[in-house]
C-alpha cells in the first residue's frame, strides 16, 4: 500500500509541474526578432487623408517606442540592413532574407520572426519563405496601408498584432503568415486585392486563417499545403535563383513577349492565361516553342481565383505543360524558381505545384 501511495504521489506531483511549467511557459515573454525590410513602412505626407507618401526614416526602436504596449508582449530584437521599397524585389534579396531568417530562427532564445515589408511583394516573400524556411517558429509578413500621417493610419496596430501572432503559441507550426487588417493569411493564399486599401488583403479561394482581437489570436483553419518544417526546399547552398518570367494572356497576345524572355535567359515562363489558364494560339505555339528549347512552362490564370485544371483545354501532356493549380501568377513563379532549384523534369515539378 505504501509504494502504491508513493508512486501515486509522485504520479500527482509530475502532473501539476507539468501543468505549473505550461502556465510558466504562457506568461513569460518570448524573444521575438523583427526584421524591417521596408523602407516606407514609418511613412508621411503633407495631407493627413493620403494613400501616397514619402519616405520617412525611422528605426524599429522608435515604432515600438510610438507603442510602448508592446513591450509588455515580448523582448524584442531588431535588423534593419535589408531596407528596400518593395517594388524593387530581387531574387537576391530574397536570398539574403531567407538565410538570415533561417539563422535566426534556429536560435534558441528567439521564438519567432516578424517581417515588415511593403505589401506590393509581400505575398511573393512570404511565400518564398514558406518555402525554405525549415522551422515550427513562425513567420509573420507586415505592411501597412496608409502612412502614419493619416487618420486612417494602420502601420503600428498592424505591428502590434504581428508581434502577438509570432509570439502566440498557437501559431507554431501553421507556416509563414501575412498579418494585415485584424486578419491572417497564410503565405499561400493571401494576396493584394486593392490599391490602397486597408482590407487590401485576402485569400480569395479559402479565406484568412483566423483573425486577431485585441491581444488574442484565433485560428479556425489550417493550411493542407506542405510548408516550412515539412518542406523538402533547401537554399543554404544556393548562391543565385533560376530566371522564371511571366507571360499576361490577352485577346490578340502574340509570342513576341515568349520568344523575348526565351531570347534572354529564362530558365522558365509562367502564363497568366484567359480562363482556366488558356493561351492564344499565337503565344501557345510560342510556348509549345520554348519548351522544346528546355524552358518550364506553367499555366495559371489571371483571373484571380479558382484553379488551373489539368487537361482542360490544353494538352498538357502532350506539351509537358505544368497546372499551377490555385496559385496566382506571381506565386507560380515563386514557386517555380524555388523547384528548379531541385530539378529540371516537368512531372517532378507538377507533383511539387499538387504538393505546395
Amino acid at each position: 500500500m505504501k509504494n502504491r501511495k508513493g508512486i501515486f504521489i509522485f504520479l500527482v506531483s509530475i502532473i501539476l509541474m507539468s501543468c505549473h511549467l505550461s502556465i510558466f511557459s504562457e506568461t513569460v515573454k518570448k524573444t521575438i526578432f523583427i526584421i524591417d525590410t521596408d523602407r516606407h513602412f514609418f511613412r508621411t505626407d503633407k495631407k493627413d487623408t493620403a494613400t501616397g507618401y514619402q519616405t520617412a526614416s525611422f528605426s524599429v526602436e522608435k515604432l515600438i517606442a510610438a507603442a510602448p504596449g508592446i513591450k509588455n508582449i515580448a523582448n524584442i530584437k531588431s535588423d534593419q540592413s535589408l531596407q528596400i521599397s518593395s517594388q524593387a524585389m530581387t531574387n537576391e534579396i530574397w536570398l539574403k532574407l531567407a538565410k538570415r531568417v533561417n539563422e535566426l530562427i534556429n536560435k534558441p532564445d528567439v521564438h519567432g520572426i516578424v517581417i515588415i515589408h511593403n505589401t506590393d511583394t509581400m505575398e511573393e516573400t512570404a511565400y518564398f519563405l514558406s518555402l525554405i524556411i525549415n522551422s515550427k517558429k513562425p513567420v509573420v509578413l507586415v505592411g501597412t496601408a496608409k502612412p502614419e500621417t493619416s487618420v486612417l493610419s494602420d502601420g503600428l496596430v498592424n505591428l502590434y498584432q504581428a508581434i502577438v501572432l509570432a509570439a502566440s503559441s498557437k501559431s507554431k507550426g501553421k507556416g509563414t503568415f501575412l498579418l494585415l487588417n485584424d486578419e491572417i493569411h497564410s503565405a499561400r493564399e493571401g494576396t493584394k486585392t486593392n490599391t490602397s486599401g486597408i482590407d487590401t488583403l485576402l485569400s480569395v479561394n479559402s479565406g484568412p486563417l483566423g483573425y486577431i482581437v485585441d491581444e488574442n489570436v484565433y485560428f479556425y483553419q489550417k493550411s493542407t499545403k506542405k510548408h516550412t518544417y515539412n518542406s523538402e526546399f533547401n537554399i543554404s547552398n544556393i548562391s543565385s535563383l533560376p530566371k522564371v518570367d511571366i507571360i499576361y494572356g490577352y485577346a490578340n497576345c502574340g509570342r513576341e513577349a515568349v520568344d523575348a524572355f526565351v531570347k534572354n535567359g529564362a530558365k522558365g515562363i509562367i502564363l497568366a492565361g484567359t480562363g482556366n489558364g488558356n493561351p492564344h494560339p499565337d503565344a501557345m505555339q510560342g510556348l509549345i516553342d520554348a519548351e522544346k528549347k528546355g524552358v518550364i512552362i506553367v499555366r495559371s490564370s489571371r483571373c484571380g481565383s479558382g484553379i488551373v485544371t489539368k487537361e482542360a483545354e490544353v494538352d498538357d501532356q502532350k506539351h509537358r505543360f505544368i497546372s499551377a493549380n490555385s496559385l496566382n501568377p506571381q506565386k507560380a513563379r515563386v514557386l517555380l524558381i524555388t523547384s528548379l532549384t531541385k530539378t529540371g523534369k516537368w512531372k517532378e515539378i507538377q507533383s511539387f505545384f499538387d504538393e505546395y
